[in-house]
């Protein structure tokens, strides 16, 4: 037997939940997993389960998915599907692995689920494996230079560059590049991105408010708006 891929519907229409479930359904190697219905319940799922293959309306209460993918840079291969083609750009540059606009037929589904196999097979990656990365390396100074992941505090966007702050160094460590690039490096199952500038070390928390944190090295992080549902998603996981 072939391996089967889970998927996760998010959508705020009934409709579209139904004519998905029933695409997934003629396919042998996909399983349907779970629907959500808004951001918030779908970072929840996200949260607490593994899917490979998740099927993001773009125009949707709380939290958009064009928001949602942007807050989730370790997400699972990911197809939009919307009635609204106004957001392709935007979620191309959030790496999606195919646009479907509603009503998504069968043979377009099926398109896009060889293009999602394709991904796994054809870079070589092994669905069942998973790679636990320990350390950051960036340029500094022209050298190669390694962080360990968990000395790690946060890390500030400047425009084209980035504050690391570490708990080995007292001054911050200026480097190159940005936050949406940096970011797949990271341990997405520790590191947060909480606000368009910040992304912490959610071990290094000391307290928390509706509006901000207080990291261990005594730095207030403001907290965005939209960050904040997932903040407290991942803050009452790691409670349970």
């Amino acid at each position: 037997m072939g391996l089967t891929y889970r998927c996760l519907i998010i959508d705020d229409e009934s409709p579209a939940h139904k004519a998905l479930a029933s695409h997934i359904d003629k396919m042998d190697d996909l399983e349907n997993c779970g629907s959500a219905y808004n951001g918030k319940e779908a970072l929840k799922m996200l949260n607490e389960n593994k899917y490979d293959i998740i099927f993001l309306d773009v125009n949707m209460p709380l939290i958009s998915g064009v928001e949602l993918l942007e807050m989730q840079p370790n997400r699972p291969i990911t197809i939009i599907t919307t009635a609204y083609s106004d957001f392709a750009l935007s979620a191309y540059q959030n790496d999606v692995i195919d646009y479907l606009m509603k009503p998504i037929s069968f043979e377009k589904f099926s398109k896009a689920i060889d293009k999602a196999k394709t991904y796994y097979s054809g870079i070589g990656v092994k669905k069942e494996k998973t790679t636990t990365v320990k350390s950051l390396y960036y340029k500094f100074n022209g050298q190669m230079t390694e962080t360990l992941l968990d000395d790690i505090i946060f890390i500030e966007s400047l425009g084209n560059y980035m504050k690391l702050y570490s708990t080995k160094v007292k001054l911050p460590i200026i480097i190159y590049g940005s936050l949406s690039g940096i970011a797949t490096q990271l341990d997405a199952s520790i590191f947060l991105q909480v606000h368009r500038s910040y992304i912490l070390n959610t071990n290094k928390i000391m307290t928390s408010t509706t509006h901000s944190v207080t990291m261990i090295n005594d730095k207030i992080i403001p907290v965005g708006r939209k960050y904040q549902i997932l903040l407290d998603s991942f803050l009452n996981r790691n409670l349970r």
